[in-house]
């Protein structure tokens, strides 16, 4: 069972067949696929499957919290099943490839007293920009 499957499982989450087949396409390290990219591997899967029920979905694992949405760029929004692994992003600015980061050391941290200005830090979110090989040409 995938690390999705058993979170949801564990959570109680009713398992449909449509859930199920979202949550398998959804799983994997590295996953960012859009909406439509879901839909078009879950039908695949499960030709019965309707656009309401794919997109219902994502929106119910996002605010389950099991699932992140992340927004580059105003290209369309990607689903990052990684919800439970601190982690950052790096896009490529060219293709959109995005991959899961985890750099060493604490950003929150590392925000100076003087540029927090009086917030209380919860969290922290940062994307990394370039061009990743295959752009590049190498």
């Amino acid at each position: 069972m995938s690390d999705l499957l058993a979170r949801l499982r564990d959570r109680g989450w009713r398992l449909t067949a449509q859930r199920r087949v979202v949550a398998e396409v959804l799983d994997g390290e590295h996953v960012h696929l859009t909406a439509d990219d879901v839909l078009e591997r879950a039908t695949a899967r499960l030709p019965e499957i309707s656009r309401a029920t794919v997109y219902n979905t994502l929106g119910e694992l996002v605010l389950l919290g099991e699932v992140i949405e992340v927004a580059t760029d105003g290209r369309a929004k990607r689903y990052d099943p990684n919800a439970h692994r601190p982690h950052h992003h790096l896009v490529c600015s060219r293709c959109g490839t995005i991959r899961d980061v985890r750099p060493a050391g604490d950003p929150l941290a590392d925000l100076p007293a003087g540029e927090r200005f009086g917030f209380t830090l919860s969290g922290v979110e940062m994307t990394y920009r370039g061009v990743c090989p295959d752009c590049a040409g190498g």
